[in-house]
């Protein structure tokens, strides 16, 4: 199977991830991109993408680049966010990368951009240190 149709069918058993609209685009070992639309629920009070769903989005676009040299059995052990502007647009486009494979950890790095009528711009970054689990 390839990285592609493996994280595509990760992904629709994520209740989480369905309700957000989040739709795996591109994977391929050690890199994966993943968007969301906008929509209203996923907003917070100004009207920008609530910062939740930035980490939400780091947080899956990381684990699935990681899945993709390690396998699906992950946890995040850690992961950080910098929200560099307000993230608002019509669609949210993450790109992760595998930073440093491990047998036992994995480290990865993704940036986060907004998509409008001007083209995309860099929102939030983050990294994440994911733990490959044993026996799962």
């Amino acid at each position: 199977m390839s990285p592609l149709d493996m994280l595509k069918k990760i992904n629709a058993m994520a209740e989480f991830n369905r309700w957000c609209g989040i739709e795996v685009t591109v994977a391929e070992p050690g890199f994966v991109e993943i968007q969301m639309p906008w929509r209203a629920e996923v907003g917070q009070y100004s009207g920008y993408l609530h910062a939740g769903l930035i980490g939400t989005l780091i947080d899956t676009a990381c684990g699935f680049a990681a899945g993709t040299v390690a396998g699906p059995n992950l946890l995040a052990a850690n992961f950080s966010v910098n929200c560099l502007r307000p993230a608002v647009g019509q669609k949210f486009i993450a790109r992760a990368r595998v930073v440093k494979p491990g047998k036992a950890q994995v480290f990865t790095s993704c940036d986060l951009f907004t998509v409008d009528s001007e083209g995309e711009k860099l929102v939030a970054n983050g990294q994440t240190l994911l733990t490959v689990v044993q026996g799962a």
